[in-house]
């Protein structure tokens, strides 16, 4: 049987490498390799000539939909700030106009929600930089200014009749600004795995941050141990992920893809391989094909392995959002030879993770 292919949204622009926080910090990871680099592949691999990718410009988010998000004084310290450089927080350098870059990013993050929400494409990525996740209402943070996702998910349910969305974010650092935006929203389902926030910046997202008030049992924290590899989360895709939301039903799901759980990246501890990376988003979309008509909007995150990991695990993101085949994405060999002793067998220890889970989160939502 030949599986239908299902066209994907890149949305890219060379702004985004324009942003340089080695300006300030000559060794900082977040370097526009990490888009140079994903590029190079999709090309390489023809996604463009084969049709399987469309490539779209982003566009500049406006003050108007950074409000929904942000306080207007964080805001307005962030234009200040943009006229002189210096930092946001020890992690976050901010160059001399680094905002225009931020508002690219954010504005990116929106067009693909639009293009999913309008029905243009059933799947966008937006290839964005800076990051997003970490930013707050008041604060930025972890090499992130304003919160991509949070942006384009108020930006669409401004514009449209989308109440309930579902956030998975498998970045390895626990999104703790998309948490806190969203802490007592009911109508948002945040669902991190990340790696354990006491190895791991930003030292949150342990399992009983559940939210606050009506919110609680929505905001699902699954911290998993360094070496947790690819048989781990897909246990947690099958025995949380998909029967909460299942229980939820959203109108529309949002992805934090944040390929630092790799097993090559250079700051994290995790051991996720690229396909991994693709069979976590290809049970993503299985997933939204069943509560909201295949709907995915996919935002980059982290992912500092710039050779080694993060353009293939963003081409096995890119062929699962397409409903391709991912089996022939793997890392060269040299990659297992260098970093191959970080991954581990967990499965004992996730398994009690994931009851810890279900039990913090029972008194407030039902699992089938």
């Amino acid at each position: 049987m030949v599986r239908k292919m299902t066209k994907v949204a890149i949305i890219y622009d060379d702004i985004y490498l324009e942003h340089r926080p080695e300006e300030l910090d000559p060794t900082h990871p977040e370097r526009k390799e990490r888009l140079i680099c994903t590029m190079d592949i999709i090309k390489k691999e023809k996604l463009i000539e084969r049709g399987i990718v469309d490539v779209v410009k982003p566009r500049m988010a406006n003050e108007e939909e950074i409000l929904r998000v942000h306080d207007k004084k964080y805001f307005e310290s962030l234009k200040d700030l943009d006229k002189v450089g210096g930092y946001v927080d020890p992690d976050t350098p901010a160059p001399r106009g680094f905002l225009k870059c931020a508002l690219f990013s954010a504005g990116g993050a929106i067009v693909a929600g639009e293009l999913v929400v309008k029905g243009e494409y059933s799947r966008a990525f937006a290839l964005i930089r800076p990051p997003g996740h970490h930013a707050g209402p008041n604060r930025g943070a972890g090499f992130c200014y304003v919160n991509n996702i949070a942006i384009m998910i108020e930006h669409i349910r401004s514009k449209w009749n989308v109440k309930k969305v579902a956030i998975i974010d498998w970045d390895a650092h626990f999104g703790d600004g998309t948490y806190d935006i969203y802490s007592g929203d009911p109508n948002t389902l945040y669902i991190s795995i990340h790696q354990d926030p006491s190895t791991a910046y930003p030292g949150r997202g342990f399992i009983h941050e559940i939210g606050e008030g009506e919110a609680k049992g929505t905001k699902v924290c699954i911290p998993v141990p360094p070496g947790t590899s690819d048989n781990e989360y897909m246990m947690i895709f099958n025995e949380v992920i998909e029967p909460i939301i299942h229980w939820f039903k959203p109108d529309f799901i949002a992805i934090s893809a944040g390929q630092d759980c790799h097993f090559s990246d250079p700051i994290t501890e995790l051991g996720v391989t690229a396909r991994g990376c693709g069979e976590m988003m290809r049970r993503s979309v299985e997933i939204a094909k069943r509560v909201c008509n295949g709907k995915v909007a996919v935002v980059l995150e982290g992912g500092y392995s710039v050779n080694a990991g993060l353009p293939y695990a963003n081409l096995a993101v890119i062929l699962a959002l397409a409903e391709l085949d991912i089996s022939h994405v793997v890392e060269p060999n040299e990659v297992y030879e260098k970093y191959g002793w970080k991954r581990r067998d967990n499965s004992t220890k996730v398994s009690r993770i994931i009851k810890k889970v279900k039990e913090m989160i029972s008194n407030y939502i039902e699992l089938s």
